[in-house]
């Protein structure tokens, strides 16, 4: 099996294609990466002899180049979507980038694969695009998308585009929406390794508005296995939904991180919300546990201290990350947050 995956030197785009080269050794893997700032190939630097792995530079609105990749004598079987902004904060900052990678790109894709007669596209999309949920209940593959950000609303789009193509060109597409991922590789922007790394530096934990705004964690291995198993056996047209079944506060996930790296409470630090922020998520997983069996096999202590773990024994890698363009990113996002937080602080001492 030749598979195409995009945007593979991302966090959850590596951890799958090492997955996919641990469980099936003799496929051949074709990482795609426009290498943003938040590819990033040292994710994958053991691999780079891989008889089973080659990494091109490339980006997905490169309607040629995808074209070339995809066509004989190399030609794929299939295509694993990954490529994609992200960072909600960023897409309040500027959406341009979003609409162009995660629409534009994702139309691109659509077109080639539909030429070229690709066996399946798989398109990775997100739980955001369903929007914000009440104290109860959990979204299904039935409910209609109501994303509320520029984020949520380019990753609707491409689906509604994907769904578009399934059903007038028969394009052999399946998507899958997942919960908040974490793990190893994951960029330092993100809640879980921004808690982490902030910790570790003895620096204050950003945490927006009262810190209780509710997400459900899933490992990125059992993401992984789950993406695996549609990629194989999905059937086409579908939605899965891919959850953890781990819903936690924000502020709880920080308090667990602390108390595992022996920090005090103190660090954390409640700043100014951003706009529009959704208030839970949760996910109704019975469609992929009762076609596939599939349930994940990590809880969120166990993957949690396992993350934990990762940081704290790879500094060298995040600290690169934190020393380049993230940097200006954190002083601009949080910068302003964190003083007014403090002298909130000082004010009520």
């Amino acid at each position: 099996m030749r598979v195409l995956v995009t945007g593979g030197a991302g966090f959850i785009g590596s951890n799958f294609i090492r997955f996919l080269l641990a469980h099936r050794p003799t496929w051949q893997i074709l990482n795609v990466d426009k290498l943003t700032y938040a590819g990033n190939l040292e994710n994958l630097k053991d691999l780079w002899d891989h008889p089973g792995y080659r990494f091109v530079q490339a980006d997905i609105c490169d309607r040629s180049l995808m074209d070339s990749l995809l066509s004989p004598p190399q030609g794929m079987d299939a295509v694993v979507n990954f490529a994609a902004e992200t960072h909600v904060d960023r897409s309040l900052e500027d959406s341009f980038g979003f609409i162009q990678t995660n629409v534009v790109g994702t139309q691109t894709l659509l077109e080639v694969v539909r030429q070229r007669g690709v066996g399946r596209l798989l398109q990775i999309s997100t739980d955001e695009v369903y929007g914000s949920l009440g104290p109860t209940g959990a979204f299904s593959e039935e409910s209609p998308p109501c994303p509320n950000s520029p984020y949520a609303a380019s990753k609707a789009a491409a689906d509604f585009l994907l769904r578009a193509y399934a059903h007038t060109y028969r394009l052999p597409a399946i998507i899958t929406r997942s919960s908040n991922n974490y793990g190893a590789y994951q960029f330092p922007e993100k809640l879980i390794p921004l808690l982490i790394t902030s910790a570790l530096a003895d620096t204050p934990l950003p945490l927006y508005g009262d810190g209780l705004y509710v997400r459900d964690w899933l490992y990125v291995e059992d993401h992984c296995r789950a993406l695996l198993q549609i990629l194989e056996s999905g059937r086409v047209g579908e939605i899965y939904n891919i959850g953890g079944s781990a819903e936690y506060t924000n502020l709880a996930v920080a308090q667990m991180i602390l108390h595992e790296l022996g920090k005090p409470e103190s660090l954390i630090a409640f700043v100014a919300d951003r706009p529009g922020h959704d208030r839970r998520y949760a996910l109704d997983c019975q469609k992929i546990q009762q076609e596939f069996g599939w349930t994940p096999e990590h809880t969120f202590p166990d993957g949690l201290r396992s993350t934990i773990r990762w940081y704290v024994e790879h500094e060298d890698w995040w600290r690169r990350i934190q020393a380049g363009e993230y940097q200006e990113y954190y002083r601009r996002h949080y910068g302003p947050r964190l003083s007014a937080a403090a002298d909130r602080g000082r004010v009520e001492r």
